[in-house]
């Protein structure tokens, strides 16, 4: 990896969670959970590509007895919070408190081009739309009368018929995800975790998301250990020199595909590439695929990514992001369900990396 352990911890955790993707909902859902669960990962992970998210969270909770299952993330603003309170209520209830809700922002093109939903500054709208779930929880929780009026969402008409039977156990935790130091203050300020973007090298979660972090608590009067960071980047592990090759470029062409949109283009400034975002961003206009994958260098999948044998990995995971994060993404089984050949290597691995 290359890069030292950070040294601002923000959590007092013996272990570190270790969590893998639901790869959408198929018929093969209920045999991914199982797998996922006997190899020892704590929690699925089901996001929003093409497919909907929250569906496979609830096979995820139903065929599983301990993991965690979070949406990773749920795109937030083309869904009202009532509705996304509604259903992490239920999903809540249903798992006896097993349940997570991630929600990201996506970029303007996306909202306004394929979703139709209307864009602006997102920070300060995520803040407002996780203060809503969180009031519209409030009221299911102790009947207080529900009066949230914000500047993008207002929420004040709450009848009996409408309100979810009780919960015996706590609303869902929500985590935002985020790669600059305005998302990761409004983390800090409101919610209980944030979801790292892969583009987040442990230098850059040290030296600019940490401090983002500790600032947004210091305004809700909050311990910063309150929000946990969760770390979902880039692993290349391969125990020939071959296999690690392949794996190495198969990072470079998702770091390649990150690093031609403009709006992540401040964590390559951070590392000093930020003129690879202009070519990348050309290239992948031209539909230039394979040109975009040659430009990514060693230096910078090694530098956002954790590179090397299984076992080097797994050590670098904990000795790198243990000190300041929750969780961290390691999905080392290609075919989840399908592929046991494995399964002892892997629960080893994952063994290492919790600490």
């Amino acid at each position: 990896m290359g890069s030292k352990p950070c040294k601002l911890k923000t959590k007092d955790r013996i272990n570190m969670r270790i969590e893998t993707y639901i790869p959408g909902l198929s018929k093969n859902t209920i045999e991914i959970v199982k797998h996922a669960e006997s190899l020892g990962y704590d929690a699925l992970v089901s996001g929003e590509l093409n497919n909907e998210p929250f569906l496979p969270v609830l096979l995820g909770l139903e065929h599983s007895k301990k993991m965690i299952v979070r949406t990773g993330l749920a795109i937030a603003f083309p869904r009202s919070p009532m509705t996304v309170a509604n259903m992490g209520w239920d999903l809540q209830s249903f798992s006896d408190g097993r349940f997570q809700l991630g929600l990201g922002t996506q970029v303007k093109g996306h909202n306004e081009r394929r979703f139709s939903v209307p864009w602006s500054p997102p920070a300060p709208r995520m803040r407002e739309y996780i203060l809503a779930v969180k009031a519209i929880w409030n009221t299911w929780k102790t009947g207080e009368k529900l009066d949230f009026q914000g500047e993008h969402y207002t929420h004040t008409l709450m009848t009996p018929m409408f309100t979810p039977p009780p919960m015996d156990c706590d609303v869902p935790p929500i985590y935002v995800s985020g790669l600059g130091p305005g998302m990761a203050r409004i983390a800090g300020e409101v919610a209980d975790g944030l979801l790292l973007h892969p583009m987040c090298s442990p230098k850059y979660i040290n030296d600019i998301i940490l401090p983002a972090v500790i600032e947004g608590a210091k305004k809700s009067n909050r311990d910063p250990k309150e929000c946990e960071l969760l770390w979902g980047g880039f692993i290349a592990t391969g125990e020939t020199e071959e296999d690690l090759k392949t794996a190495k470029r198969n990072v470079a062409a998702r770091i390649s595909f990150y690093a031609s949109t403009r709006t992540y283009r401040p964590a390559l400034d951070f590392h000093g590439w930020g003129d690879i975002n202009e070519a990348l961003h050309k290239l992948s206009v031209e539909g230039k695929w394979e040109e975009m994958f040659a430009l990514v260098t060693d230096e910078m999948v090694e530098t956002l990514g954790f590179c090397g044998t299984g076992e080097e990995v797994a050590n670098s995971l904990k000795d790198d992001l243990g000190p300041i994060c929750s969780a961290a993404m390691w999905n080392e089984v290609e075919h989840l369900g399908a592929d046991h050949s494995k399964d002892e290597h892997v629960s080893h691995l994952i063994q290492i990396a919790k600490g």
